[in-house]
């Protein structure tokens, strides 16, 4: 009886061994192989271009976010500081130099506080009517309500002044020091300067972004472009929205790596090895070296010059393959950048299924053994 449950149980657990090895493609794992991988390339009849990183395709693929003004924003000039547009509001003082004037007596100044100029550009003087205020310096307009009042009253004498309240305003919001409404005043007429008034950013320097929209026009640029390229601290203008925010850029970490998330950039060009990095590293325990890959649907432009041809049209699925164990493939992956969107994916080792496979064998074998014995013990073998 014994002899007998025993050969059913050495039976049954050859049974398992063959049943867990045919069984291999359907243990857990965290996607696809090499070999899969590649079996879904273009020169497999798959839709994937599949191609090994050196450094042509460094070269072609080493593109980054082109930000800038265009030269609606870097050529206008500095709003001057003495200009008078519609909201501002004025003071404006006179004196005569008659006993009896027709606003005030001789010595004494008719003064005009806050008086606002209009939606129009117009502000009302008594005697003088309605005076064309915006667009015109302080200057100016003392100048045309001295020559409205000269056929009143002999010499009379006129100060003009800007007080609080300027009409030229810009609006800042997003992730700056203090968001609000700020004027344009003389120490803050171009952006630099206004970003300082609003307390700075409140993002990391090297990942923040600037946008201005100016009617129907946007701009935007990195923060530290400011500080690098002078031409770029543009003028400001009536009515500018800035909105200040952190780099939305992220790319997606899969398989065999320290984590499997998606991550934001932390710079603002960030290479292969970086990414890597971010998300602690390969796997010691998984990871095969040879298999990094980087999945990425590429422009037209880019994919024809990677691959050496001129008919590809529309976006092009592209699978980049870094071997961290070649000689130079630190070099290549440190060289090759990662975009926007793209997936950084780093395959199993080969052993880690094989293991994978005993270990399940090993539990499947243990488990029939132990059954195999109860079986016997109870008489039912």
């Amino acid at each position: 009886m014994i002899d007998k449950g025993n050969a059913w149980a050495r039976k049954a657990a050859l049974f398992a061994c063959v049943v867990g090895i045919s069984a291999c493609d359907v243990l857990p794992r965290s996607g696809p192989n090499k070999a899969e991988i590649f079996a879904g390339s273009v020169q497999r009849e798959g839709d994937a271009f599949v191609v090994a990183v050196n450094d042509r395709v460094t070269r072609a693929t080493a593109v980054v976010p082109a930000l800038g003004f265009s030269s609606d924003f870097t050529n206008a000039g500095v709003v001057g500081s003495d200009t008078i547009r519609p909201g501002d509001v004025l003071g404006v003082s006179i004196w005569e130099n008659v006993q009896e004037g027709i606003l005030t007596t001789a010595g004494a100044p008719a003064a005009l506080e806050e008086v606002q100029v209009d939606g129009a550009g117009f502000i009302f003087i008594p005697y003088a009517g309605r005076i064309k205020a915006a667009g015109n310096t302080p200057e100016a307009i003392r100048r045309i309500i001295t020559e409205k009042l000269a056929d009143q009253t002999p010499d009379p004498q006129v100060l003009v002044r800007r007080l609080a309240g300027d009409g030229a305003t810009v609006s800042i919001t997003g992730a700056v020091g203090g968001q609000g409404v700020f004027a344009i005043e003389r120490p803050t007429r171009t952006l630099g300067a206004m970003l300082a008034r609003a307390g700075g950013v409140a993002v990391p320097a090297e990942i923040a972004v600037v946008k201005i929209i100016r009617g129907e026009k946007t701009g935007q640029i990195w923060y530290q472009d400011l500080f690098k390229h002078p031409e770029l601290d543009i003028a400001l203008r009536n009515g500018d929205r800035i909105l200040v925010e952190g780099d939305t850029r992220a790319f997606t970490a899969l398989g065999a790596t320290g984590t499997q998330t998606r991550v934001k950039f932390e710079t603002q060009t960030l290479s292969a090895l970086e990414a890597i990095a971010q998300v602690g590293g390969l796997n010691p325990a998984l990871a095969d070296p040879t298999g990094v890959f980087i999945f990425r649907n590429e422009p037209a432009e880019i994919a024809n010059s990677v691959l050496g041809r001129t008919d590809l049209v529309g976006e092009q699925r592209m699978i980049y393959v870094l071997d961290l164990t070649e000689p130079n493939g630190m070099f290549m992956a440190r060289d090759f950048v990662v975009r926007d969107g793209d997936t950084v994916y780093v395959t199993e080792a080969p052993y880690v299924q094989w293991t994978k496979v005993l270990s399940a064998l090993t539990s499947t074998t243990g488990a029939i053994d132990s059954l195999a014995t109860t079986a016997v013990t109870a008489g039912l073998l």
